[in-house]
C-alpha cells in the first residue's frame, strides 16, 4: 500500500487525454500566474504584515493559506518541479541554520547558561525520545530509524511560528531571549540525529553517516571561522564594500553547503557550525533567509498540505497532538525542575514550541532518500507543521498579553 502513496515534493495532476502541447501551454499560463500571486502576496505581506500580526495572522498562517489558494486557483494543472522545490527548501534550510547559529553571541549564552543547558542537553534529548518512542508505539513504522527520524525532526523548535512572543514587550526579555536562543540552537543540535536516522534507515549504514557529521562539523568550523576572520579584516582595511558584505555571507553559507556535500560531508551541519564559527551576521542573510522561507510556507500549502486525507490516520492524528503537548511540555518541565521558574513560566516555554520550517525540510529530506517509505513519517510531520501553524499563531499574542508580570 505505501508503495501507492506519491511523493509530496512531486505532484503532477493533468487531465488524461490532453495534447502534450497543451498542456505544456497550461503549465507555463498557470506557472506565470502562480508567480503573478506569490509575489504579489509578499509585497502585500510587506505591506500589511503589522497590521495583520495585530489580528494574529503570522507570515506562516498567511503564506500557507496563499498555497491552498495556489493549489486551488491551478486545480488539476498544478505541477510542481521536485529538483527546484528541493532546491529552495535546502538552501532555505541552510541560510536558517546559518543565520541562526551565528546571531547566538557568547553574551546572552551567559545570561542564562544553565537554563540553555537545561533545554539542549536535556530537554531536547528527552522530547526526542519520547518522540521515537511514540512513533514507534502509535505509528506501527516497521523501521526502527523511521521513528527516530520522527522524534528527531519534529523536536526543533521555530520561533517564527510564534514571532508575537519573541517580540511582544509583554513578555520578559528573559524568557523571550530563552526561546529565541532555543529555537535558533536546537534545529542545527538535532540535524546530526534526523542525518544519521535516514542514512541508517536507508541502509548507507552507521559509520558512513558517522563521517559524514564529523566532516560536515570540520568543514563548517574552518570555512566558518576562516571565512568570518577574513570578512572583518577586509571591512577593518577598507578593502570590502559595504554592500557587498550581505551577499557575501549568503555565499559563504552556501559554500560550507556545497564544499561539504562535493566532498561527501555533511552540508547542514557544515552551515550549521559554520554560522556558529563565524559569530556574526549582516542583515541581509536574515532577509534572504525570510523571503526563502515564505515561498517554502506557500509550497507547503500548495503541495504537502492537500496531500494529508489520503495519508491520514487516527493515530497520526495522536501523534501530532502529543508532540505538541506532552512531548515538548514534559522534557521542559522535567529540564526546567531546579530552575527557579514558577509553574505558569515552564507552561509557557513549554508550550511555544512551535514546529516549522526544519521539520519540513526533514521531511523533504526523508521522501527524498528514503521513497514511499518514509511516507507515515512524512504526513506525520506535516500534519503536525500544520496544526503548529495554527494553534501556535493564534495563542502566541493572547497568551504574551496575559503572560503575569511577577513570573520571572
Amino acid at each position: 500500500m505505501a508503495d501507492t502513496v506519491p511523493h509530496p515534493d512531486a505532484v503532477s495532476l493533468t487531465r488524461p487525454g490532453w495534447f502534450p502541447g497543451r498542456r505544456a501551454v497550461v503549465r507555463s499560463i498557470m506557472t506565470s500566474g502562480a508567480l503573478v500571486l506569490i509575489t504579489f502576496a509578499v509585497f502585500a505581506w510587506g505591506v500589511f504584515s503589522g497590521r495583520l500580526e495585530r489580528y494574529d495572522v503570522t507570515a506562516p498562517m498567511a503564506f500557507v493559506l496563499v498555497g491552498l489558494a495556489l493549489g486551488g486557483f491551478a486545480g488539476s494543472h498544478l505541477e510542481a518541479d521536485s529538483e527546484a522545490v528541493t532546491a529552495l527548501t535546502e538552501a532555505t534550510l541552510v541560510w536558517v541554520l546559518f543565520s541562526d547559529a551565528s546571531r547566538v553571541g557568547l553574551r546572552e549564552l551567559r545570561h542564562d547558561a544553565g537554563v540553555f543547558v537545561r533545554l539542549l542537553a536535556l530537554g531536547l534529548p528527552l522530547t526526542v525520545a519520547a518522540g521515537s518512542f511514540a512513533a514507534w508505539w502509535l505509528l506501527d513504522l516497521p523501521d526502527p530509524w523511521l521513528a527516530l527520524l520522527a522524534g528527531a525532526a519534529l523536536a526543533p523548535t521555530d520561533a517564527a511560528l510564534g514571532s508575537v512572543v519573541v517580540t511582544n514587550p509583554a513578555v520578559p526579555s528573559r524568557i523571550r531571549r530563552i526561546l529565541n536562543v532555543e529555537s535558533g540552537l536546537n534545529d542545527g543540535i538535532v540535524t546530526p540525529i534526523v542525518m544519521f536516522a535516514v542514512f541508517s534507515s536507508a541502509t548507507h549504514g552507521v559509520l558512513p553517516a558517522v563521517l559524514q557529521l564529523a566532516g560536515g562539523a570540520v568543514i563548517g568550523a574552518a570555512l566558518g571561522a576562516g571565512g568570518g576572520r577574513l570578512l572583518r579584516t577586509a571591512q577593518a582595511r577598507g578593502w570590502a564594500d559595504q554592500g557587498f558584505a550581505g551577499p557575501a555571507v549568503v555565499a559563504l553559507a552556501l559554500l560550507a553547503y556545497g564544499g561539504s556535500t562535493v566532498l561527501h560531508a555533511n552540508g547542514f551541519v557544515a552551515a550549521f557550525v559554520a554560522g556558529l564559527a563565524f559569530g556574526h551576521v549582516v542583515p541581509f542573510v536574515e532577509q534572504t533567509a525570510a523571503l526563502a522561507s515564505l515561498l517554502v510556507w506557500t509550497l507547503f500549502g500548495a503541495i504537502a498540505v492537500p496531500l494529508l486525507p489520503s495519508l491520514l490516520s487516527p493515530a497520526m492524528i495522536l501523534y501530532a497532538l502529543l508532540s505538541l503537548t506532552v512531548i515538548r511540555m514534559a522534557p521542559v518541565a522535567i529540564s526546567l525542575i531546579g530552575a527557579q521558574f514558577d509553574t505558569r513560566t515552564v507552561l509557557f516555554i513549554g508550550w511555544f514550541g512551535p514546529r516549522g520550517l526544519a521539520s519540513i525540510v526533514f521531511a523533504l529530506l526523508a521522501i527524498e532518500e528514503l521513497g514511499p517509505s518514509a511516507s507515515p513519517v512524512v504526513a506525520v510531520i506535516v500534519l503536525t507543521v500544520l496544526l503548529s501553524v495554527v494553534a501556535h499563531g493564534l495563542s502566541a499574542r493572547p497568551l504574551a498579553l496575559q503572560y503575569p508580570k511577577s513570573s520571572v
